[in-house]
């Protein structure tokens, strides 16, 4: 069995994680959630994959290589182009036409092929979803999973027969309108022949184009339910929740790294933490290079990235703060994500640093002491503007 990882879309619901970062490679624990994924295929065997990039691909591809590290081969397809001034310009062409892509290219898909999405964490048994899928001569299977019926409207539920052939897909429908509560998850098995169905040179999806037409054409396409975790993380409050599930040692399989210093509290290499008068309630990951001043509070779940600093008197409330992160003195953090120059909140919320009434955190590199310029805040703000439109 082969594989694909899809990684070509901007995330924009994860924003601001994603104005520098690809949402494969958005950090659990402090390794990329696409890491896991190809940790996970290997384990199964799975040694050839394929991923589609685009939109920062260079952050993908300089990370993974071609996947030696891992014990797998990993191959990258970019979807875009190069225009007059010599500028690479993302252009994905969905996830059925990248796989379109890559099959004209070079005929990868010539087996069976699981593919699955980069931003998402699963522990699903593969070798028993291959085992129904060829049980039931499938061209195509969907992996789907029960979610709650108030929950239906966030995802595109799948609706089938009592023998599991799909029949037809809603899009987030409410729960009023809803046939089913049981979500595909974004994890699909494909035999060469459905790639065949696909149209060369256009944009198109797998699940709203793809699909429908497996069903319209009476093909030998199902859906899956099996007991598996599946951990998605599609808006910024979902991954702050699951930071706070992870440091709870609520996922099975993903342990804090780091040494266990004390009860609940694990640090990296190399950090300093001044204990005078500083109370720190695990669940606590400290980065490698952190130092912590005095008169600190930090209570968990809380991720303090490497190379940052806790000034004396703040104090850190179930928060996730990247890597070097400054948190100045007597400043209180309490259930937010800060990345950079930007917080979310638990709500989603987001803020830029200079929108905040006083100086609260910076870069821990930098060695000013006051808050960036007017200018320099313009400069910043007018490149993440252009990084969001290209």
């Amino acid at each position: 069995m082969k594989a694909m990882i899809l990684a070509a879309g901007k995330g924009t619901r994860v924003r601001p994680l994603t104005y520098d970062l690809p949402k494969p490679m958005i950090p659990l624990l402090g390794k990329p959630v696409m890491a896991y994924l190809i940790e996970h295929l290997e384990k199964y065997g799975v040694k050839e994959i394929m991923v589609n990039v685009s939109y920062l691909h260079e952050k993908i591809e300089d990370y993974f290589g071609e996947g030696h590290q891992y014990g797998v081969q990993i191959g990258y397809s970019f979807e875009g182009y190069t225009d007059d001034k010599g500028e690479v310009v993302p252009q994905p062409i969905g996830s059925a036409g990248g796989m379109k892509k890559i099959q004209e290219f070079g005929n990868f898909f010539d087996e069976t092929t699981i593919v699955l999405c980069g931003d998402a964490l699963i522990d699903l048994d593969l070798q028993s979803a291959l085992f129904e899928h060829k049980r039931k001569g499938a061209i195509a299977s969907v992996i789907t999973k029960e979610v709650p019926w108030d929950k239906v409207s966030s995802y595109g539920v799948v609706v089938t027969e009592k023998d599991g052939r799909i029949k037809s897909f809603q899009e987030k429908p409410s729960q009023a309108e809803a046939l089913s509560n049981f979500a595909s998850t974004g994890i699909y098995i494909f035999e060469p022949e459905a790639l065949a169905l696909i149209p060369p040179g256009v944009t198109f999806d797998i699940g709203a184009d793809l699909f429908p037409l497996l069903v319209e054409k009476g093909l030998p396409f199902y859906a899956q339910t099996r007991p598996f975790n599946w951990i998605d993380i599609g808006t910024v409050s979902d991954y702050w929740e699951v930071c706070q599930s992870v440091l709870m040692g609520e996922v099975a399989h993903l342990d804090v790294p780091g040494i266990q210093i004390n009860d609940g509290l694990w640090v990296g290499l190399n950090t300093s933490i001044d204990w005078n008068d500083t109370r720190i309630e695990g669940p606590v990951y400290i980065g490698s290079g952190v130092q912590i001043e005095a008169g600190t509070t930090i209570i968990g779940p809380a991720w303090i990235g490497h190379g940052s600093k806790i000034c004396h008197g703040a104090k850190i409330v179930r928060s996730v703060l990247f890597e070097y992160t400054r948190v100045l003195p007597n400043v209180s953090l309490e259930e937010i994500i800060v990345f950079k120059d930007y917080s979310v909140d638990r709500a989603g919320v987001m803020k830029h640093v200079s929108e905040l009434p006083v100086d609260a955190w910076s870069n821990a590199r930098d060695r000013r002491n006051k808050r960036r310029t007017t200018e320099a805040i313009t400069e910043s703000t007018d490149y993440l503007e252009k990084r969001r439109i290209a």
